[in-house]
């Protein structure tokens, strides 16, 4: 008796075929992800970049004087770092030494 191959070919066919279907949507939604991603960077990081490097001066006062001299640019970009990372528990002062080394 002969085993009839078919049985064999359709149900591994059909698997690939779907396999294949699941791998597009996964390059799909990388590709959308990967996109979003790049434009969130393009749009928010020199605006991130530029409100930091302002505040270097400042941050370099507030510094040197322990903490007495705070500047408007320095305290914008504290404001803005606390409200972009809320679970950032950092003090102002070890926020302005980070500013510093950007």
């Amino acid at each position: 008796m002969r085993f009839p191959t078919h049985l064999l070919i359709t149900p591994v066919f059909m698997a690939a075929c779907w396999a294949g279907t699941a791998h597009a949507f996964d390059l799909t939604t990388q590709g959308l992800v990967a996109t979003g991603y790049a434009t969130s960077m393009v749009t928010s990081a020199p605006f991130d970049r530029k409100l930091l490097l302002a505040a270097r001066d400042d941050a370099a006062s507030f510094i040197a004087s322990d903490g007495q001299l705070r500047g408007a640019q320095l305290e914008s970009a504290l404001v803005y770092l606390r409200r972009v990372q809320p679970k950032l528990h950092a003090s102002d002062l070890e926020l302005a030494q980070a500013i510093l080394v950007q």
